[in-house]
């Protein structure tokens, strides 16, 4: 969320870089400022109001002491007036309050200075590309008929229990997303990374606070009765670990890693870009969290960034960085990189991860704050990054992989996997 006084002292800036995300609804800027200026002339009113009945209070004893009963019941007449008046202004200004908090939670935040402009994927900046496209015989299967053929993802068992977008791992394939997670949390591990295990329900409040909600409402899994999500990402708990703290400067970067399985319902998703594993309900995914100090956030997200692609290295997948345009961005994101993976069978490029800094916009909502030495608190920046999410790096493996033996496993996965090829 952003902050009003920023808002006021920058309305141009704030509305250009809106601009750059394809923001529309820009008259919520001026909205914001009319409806703070409303707060801020309501709140001093009440100061006003409260200092009379604080002066009147003092006044009463003073003339108490003095004997004069006449001026007192004045006084005390005017004071009961005075109270309705505080009252009324105290009620109007919760009011208003509600109003300037229920448009800011409205407006996207700002795009970094280097974000490009642009409104489609195809605007997106490539950054860099690693490794080479793999060369694949002629009679090459794509991973949903290399799973068939191999037995080891089952899409039609998974309609039958659940419906479509929820696989079953079954043998090696089974074995192959375990040994993908395990590889990934230890590596997090050896880069400093705390692991975290956390719930993969989350409620209303830690769903606002990292900006899925009201934003995204309706990609998540609501469980009614409850009022519950299940979790999109295991960002949303892991930063809601820091919910209405404050941690000591020298505690920061906070650097956290977590495993759950993710949920999203993927609404109006269709056609054959979504076939396969490309794109599902449920998956996993390691997700890295950063809690960092504003003057060390961008140099963090590169390094996040660098980290994922060590990951890639490992698992000898071509890929490529992107930085994304302002209106390919997330709600919540000043800037983003994606990574994505080629997969050859399908001559695609597959998003594995994004890695993101959001600046204090989440840490505005969730009151994460950090003290220094000289004990002002102020925002701390929040960052976080798949490392990895699963399904396309499965799909890439099996396709990239893919020779008259069976499908290879890269030799850094082997110690985890127990086996050198899938046959």
């Amino acid at each position: 969320m952003l902050q009003v006084n920023y808002i006021r002292e920058n309305k141009d800036e704030v509305i250009a870089r809106l601009s750059k995300k394809s923001f529309k609804q820009l008259d919520l800027v001026d909205k914001v400022i009319d409806l703070d200026n409303k707060r801020r002339a309501t709140q001093a009113q009440l100061d006003n109001m409260l200092s009379q009945s604080n002066a009147m209070a003092k006044s009463i004893g003073e003339l108490m002491r003095d004997g004069k009963k006449d001026e007192v019941e004045k006084i005390k007449q005017k004071t009961s007036l005075i109270k309705e008046d505080i009252k009324t202004l105290g009620e109007e200004l919760s009011e208003l309050e509600q109003h300037v908090h229920n448009s800011l939670v409205l407006l996207p935040n700002l795009a970094h200075s280097s974000v490009p402009a642009g409104v489609t994927p195809e605007e997106n900046e490539v950054v860099l590309t690693h490794g080479d496209v793999p060369k694949l015989p002629e009679h090459a299967l794509p991973h949903w008929e290399l799973a068939a053929k191999y037995d080891i993802i089952d899409f039609e068992l998974g309609v039958k229990i659940s419906g479509a977008g929820f696989p079953v791992y079954k043998g090696k394939g089974a074995k192959l997303q375990r040994a993908l997670i395990n590889f990934f949390l230890d590596n997090a591990a050896k880069a400093g990374y705390d692991e975290v295990q956390p719930p993969i329900v989350i409620n209303e409040a830690s769903g606002f606070g990292t900006g899925q909600l009201p934003d995204k409402e309706g990609q998540m899994y609501f469980i009614g009765e409850d009022n519950l999500y299940l979790v999109p990402t295991a960002e949303v708990p892991v930063t809601n670990i820091y919910r209405d703290e404050i941690v000591k400067e020298d505690q920061l970067p906070i650097k956290n890693t977590a495993y759950t399985p993710c949920f999203r319902r993927e609404a109006g998703s269709y056609g054959a870009h979504v076939r396969g594993l490309n794109r599902l309900h449920q998956f996993d995914k390691v997700e890295i969290v950063q809690i960092a100090h504003p003057e060390k956030s961008y140099e963090i997200l590169e390094e996040m960034s660098e980290y994922v692609q060590t990951l890639l290295k490992k698992l000898e997948l071509p890929y490529r960085v992107l930085r994304l345009c302002g209106g390919d961005m997330s709600f919540a994101s000043a800037l983003t990189y994606d990574m994505e993976v080629f997969s050859a069978a399908q001559g695609r490029w597959l998003e594995v991860s994004s890695v993101s800094n959001f600046e204090t916009f989440q840490a505005n909502r969730l009151k994460l704050r950090f003290k220094g030495n000289e004990g002002k608190a102020q925002l701390a920046h929040t960052l976080n990054g798949s490392a990895l999410a699963l399904p396309r790096i499965v799909a890439s493996l099996l396709e990239n992989n893919q020779t008259e033996k069976g499908i290879k496993i890269p030799e850094a996965l082997v110690p985890y996997t127990g086996f050198e090829y899938i046959d």
